[in-house]
């Protein structure tokens, strides 16, 4: 059986962006229940039951909207190391980010540190370029997390506001893509 859900396959040089399988579900369990994972993305570790619901919108995602997030499998190993990609999760926040494609991305800490992180959300972009076209996309990360704001940063994103998110402090970051930045320079 396919369980591609028409999720396009594609690389960096270290790491496979695949569709997520049901054989990544353990290793995303595990993943998803590491305090050092959730200490920036919803501050708690989640259970097996909320690990399962969140993995089950992938393919949602996929399926309704055209995109969604990868499962990342490192070449090297075969193994599930994390995911990235864009979603709309329909935030309850202001301003609003209801219907741009938001980036997101997590990894295993097993993986932290090795500039693994830009190399996927640059190869992200890229994709989401083709894709969006001239559209804008978004980010949110919580203040404290200084490294995936340095990647979002690398990876051409600037800070709209400072904002709230459950009640907790939120940046609210926005890239545009570079061909967009140049149409609106020349008019």
């Amino acid at each position: 059986m396919d369980n591609s859900h028409g999720v396009p396959v594609i690389e960096t040089a270290r790491v496979l962006l695949r569709p997520h399988r049901i054989q990544d579900f353990d290793a995303y369990a595990a993943m998803w229940s590491d305090p050092v994972v959730t200490r920036f993305i919803g501050g708690k570790p989640r259970t097996r039951e909320e690990s399962w619901m969140r993995f089950l919108r992938h393919a949602g995602l996929w399926s309704l909207l055209g995109y969604g997030f990868w499962a990342i499998e490192e070449k090297a190993t075969g193994r599930f190391v994390g995911e990235a990609g864009f979603h709309d999760l329909k935030r309850d926040m202001a301003p609003s980010i209801e219907g741009v494609p938001e980036a997101g991305w997590a990894l295993a800490p097993a993986v932290h540190g090795a500039g693994l992180a830009t190399e996927i959300v640059r190869r992200v972009h890229e994709w989401g370029d083709l894709q969006f076209g001239h559209a804008r996309t978004v980010c949110i990360i919580d203040p404290g997390n200084t490294a995936s704001l340095g990647v979002a940063i690398k990876c051409g994103y600037s800070e709209v506001v400072r904002t709230l998110y459950h009640d907790a402090p939120t940046i609210l970051l926005e890239r545009r893509p570079r061909a967009a930045a140049e149409d609106v320079a020349e008019t």
